[in-house]
């Protein structure tokens, strides 16, 4: 794995909140917003709004969630939505520290309803796939939604100044009362008025990790007909799926 500067990454918090039974995760996310933000402007690309500000909650969402689960996790989200009909997706590892994601805006299936779909990989295993029905726009929302639903147990997620986001994740014995309660306001305050155990800090960024020689494998299949991939063109663009990354590809690298 490259290695990167502290201050380049956000750091994570993992933090109990005693007698509450609660897991806090949160997190100030300038650096990963930054690098976001390079990638689109290295690869000629932009976002707009609301689409921009979903997908960078849905990333903030992600890393948290990450935090919150087992290490050896990767974990894949699309969400499908009919109002603005687009596809947003996020991937992130534990293992790796890292998160990416991108829109997509072109040849999008208007669905009936609103869908989150989630993929869960650990190594040497299948996938686990689930998919839940959400109501909102509303990237927090959606990862409340699957914590009711798929994870099996409360967990609230909030939005606080300057970027930075907290997750409250429910463990056996929590209090619900206390959880339910809570807002953003009294969320900032939790370490002035709770006794709490600092677990571990992460550091993570956004990064892809494709480039062209990865890419290129996928292209195979026509190696044998170039010409229904090029055309008449000498060379063709191509994204990578991952993060919209744009490479250019002659038909001698084929």
């Amino acid at each position: 794995m490259e290695t990167e500067p502290a201050e380049d990454f956000t750091n994570i918090e993992s933090i109990f909140v005693r007698h509450r039974n609660v897991l806090m995760v949160r997190g100030h996310f300038p650096g990963v917003y930054t690098d976001y933000y390079l990638h689109l402007m290295q690869h000629g690309l932009k976002n707009p709004e609301p689409l921009d500000t979903m997908l960078k909650d849905l990333l903030a969402a992600l890393t948290l969630h990450l935090v919150a689960r087992p290490w050896a996790e990767t974990i894949a989200w699309t969400v499908n939505l009919r109002a603005p009909r687009v596809n947003l997706f996020v991937t992130g590892s534990s293992e790796q520290e890292q998160v990416t994601g991108r829109c997509f805006t072109e040849d999008i299936r208007e669905p009936d309803r609103n869908l989150f779909y989630t993929q869960t990989t650990v190594h040497g295993t299948e996938p686990s796939l689930s998919s839940i029905e959400v109501g909102s726009n509303d990237p927090l929302q959606w990862i409340e939604a699957l914590y009711e639903k798929s994870e099996q147990r409360p967990g609230r997620a909030f939005r606080l100044p300057d970027e930075n986001f907290v997750l409250l994740a429910a463990q056996p014995d929590f209090d619900e009362e206390w959880l339910n309660g809570l807002d953003a306001e009294a969320v900032a305050e939790i370490d002035q008025y709770e006794k709490t155990k600092l677990l571990e800090t992460r550091q993570f960024r956004f990064h892809c990790g494709c480039n062209l020689k990865r890419i290129l494998p996928v292209l195979g299949a026509w190696r044998d007909d170039p010409e229904k991939l090029f055309e008449s063109d000498a060379e063709i663009t191509i994204q990578c799926p991952r993060c919209a990354a744009k490479y250019r590809v002659t038909r001698d690298m084929i």
